[in-house]
């Protein structure tokens, strides 16, 4: 399975997280630098919150952006007018490119979804050039998602079955400290650097919050849609009561942490 992510539809996915991958993009792009003239590669671009945000960068030659999931490439598609950005279908465990086609790749938030991880670094670093970098960025599920752990503790306080989709949700690969860091040294990767990015993620209500995952979208919205109507009933109750915390319903602010990990290629 090239990507464990599931994916509802592109404007779900925007709501639940393209909105924040865009915020975390120009993060993760200054801590990998760019230079005049780079082709770069973006590895499960998704809707495209990396791949637009390098674009808006000058000076760079190529954008070459790929993701497993169908329909973002084709939400990316329809939203691309650079001559400069190509998109389209592939694994990132088996890129369709040849051996150092690129300067710089890169993954935003794409990792921890790839059941083989290793590999996808392994093809990053292959297809980029001696002295160029691989470097990507992942949510710290456990410790730095506050918003989101928020409401898969109290989910699991209604519904024992969830324990394990929680535990799941909290240890995706590359997530613990130094996993990133320790994977880029053995796929042969120099100079390795672990750091982490903040962002805050603000929501102007609780169905501003609840709503994309209420429809279904990502690894907790696929768990809510299945459940019968009662157990829904009290699990939006409950997050809504956790999301309120006992003040009028309004305006939230979360914190949200992602590692990121950078490797020069030898």
């Amino acid at each position: 399975m090239p990507s464990s992510f599931h994916v509802e539809s592109a404007d779900g996915y925007e709501r639940l997280m393209g909105r924040w991958s865009r915020t975390l993009a120009p993060m993760l792009i200054d801590f990998a630098g760019l230079a005049e003239g780079d082709r770069v590669i973006d590895v499960g671009c998704g809707t495209g919150s990396l791949t637009f945000t390098l674009a808006q960068r000058p000076g760079l030659r190529e954008i070459v952006a790929i993701d497993f999931s169908p329909v973002f490439v084709e939400a990316a598609k329809r939203a691309n007018s650079d001559p400069r950005i190509t998109i389209q279908q592939a694994d990132a465990c088996a890129l369709p490119f040849e051996d150092d086609r690129f300067d710089r790749a890169m993954a935003l938030l794409v990792l921890h979804f790839v059941p083989e991880a290793r590999n996808a670094v392994a093809e990053m670093a292959r297809v980029v050039r001696s002295g160029g970098v691989v470097a990507a960025a992942v949510w710290d599920h456990y410790g730095g998602m506050s918003g989101m752990r928020m409401m898969w503790d109290t989910v699991v306080m209604l519904d024992e079955d969830a324990l394990p989709l929680r535990r799941k949700y909290c240890f995706q690969p590359m997530m613990r400290p130094g996993e990133m860091k320790q994977t880029f040294i053995d796929q042969g990767l120099a100079d390795v650097e672990e750091t982490s990015l903040l962002i805050r993620m603000d929501y102007r209500s609780f169905d501003d919050y609840w709503q994309p995952i209420a429809a279904g979208e990502g690894p907790l919205g696929k768990y809510v849609a299945g459940l019968e109507t009662t157990k829904r009933t009290a699990v939006d109750a409950a997050v809504r009561a956790a999301y309120e915390a006992g003040e009028p319903d309004g305006p939230r602010s979360f914190a949200s942490v992602a590692w990121a990990c950078r490797g020069r290629v030898v």
